[in-house]
């Protein structure tokens, strides 16, 4: 690579602008018919006035091709913003890489990559921050929802950050490992592994008990010691299930299934059940 390519590599301040431009705005101007995609266009600009300078049809296929329709995971996805950047920078310098090969491998990777970081972020990540934020507010503290907020707002950007910089460095190397099969495992590990903790946590923070008591050899025995020796856990074990059919099987919002569980857990208090 001569001097004169050297200097128009993309230093580390052209990256992070590419990096937080996208990572901080990828939902502040949204459509459905481009998403995610304004964002993409914002975060070049700068990339277009250095690289492009002097020349405003190359300006102009840049942002256009980064218009385009685009959703993905933000914080996991970031890794395609740093393979594209990479990309980007081997087309500004003149490399054999054509323009559609951008696009391309982000029409090909949102998809895999939305998949594997729902599984992380919304899968494993957000509800253990919320178990020990809901554990901290318990007791009616603010701690809760303050280290929630805190906690949160240093982990995704540092996830996006490392993604995004971890993506300059593969290049399309990365996409042997987020495509095809690969990504279904990756993707099936994750969504086991953020079963097994939404399973935990709910066994942990969900309280829900029986105050009925039932006719026993004579006498009455409560309810929820019979239960409790049968399977501890049933009735939190239950609210979950029906929450989880409520949603997956009937297609119905998660207001409505909170208005749902509050209507069942009022019923049921003012019959004397709970």
């Amino acid at each position: 690579m001569d001097a004169k390519q050297t200097d128009k590599l993309l230093t580390k301040h052209d990256l992070n602008r590419l990096w937080y431009r996208w990572g901080f705005t990828h939902l502040s101007s949204m459509s459905y018919e481009k998403l995610q995609g304004h964002a993409w266009a914002y975060s070049y600009i700068p990339f277009a006035k250095k690289f492009y300078k002097d020349d405003p049809e190359k300006q102009r296929r840049l942002l256009e091709r980064h218009s385009m329709f685009y959703n993905t995971e933000p914080q996991t996805g970031q890794l395609i913003n740093g393979i594209v950047a990479s990309l980007e920078e081997q087309i500004a310098l003149g490399n054999d890489v054509s323009e559609e090969m951008p696009v391309n491998i982000k029409a090909t990777l949102m998809g895999p990559l939305a998949g594997i970081g729902d599984s992380i972020i919304q899968g494993i990540i957000v509800p253990i921050l919320l178990s020990i934020a809901m554990s901290l507010a318990a007791g009616g503290s603010a701690l809760g929802p303050i280290f929630y907020i805190v906690a949160y707002g240093i982990l995704g950007p540092s996830i996006s950050y490392f993604a995004f910089h971890s993506g300059y460095k593969l290049g399309v190397s990365a996409i042997d490992t987020i495509v095809g099969e690969n990504s279904k495992r990756i993707t099936d590990a994750f969504n086991i592994l953020g079963v097994m903790v939404v399973g935990a946590l709910s066994a942990k923070t969900i309280v829900l008990e029986t105050i009925a008591k039932i006719p026993l050899g004579g006498k009455t025995q409560n309810l929820q010691v019979v239960l409790d020796n049968i399977f501890p856990g049933i009735l939190p074990l239950g609210m979950v299930l029906l929450g989880w059919w409520l949603v997956s099987s009937k297609q119905i919002s998660a207001t409505k299934v909170i208005l749902i569980m509050t209507a069942i857990i009022t019923v049921g208090s003012l019959i004397g059940f709970f």
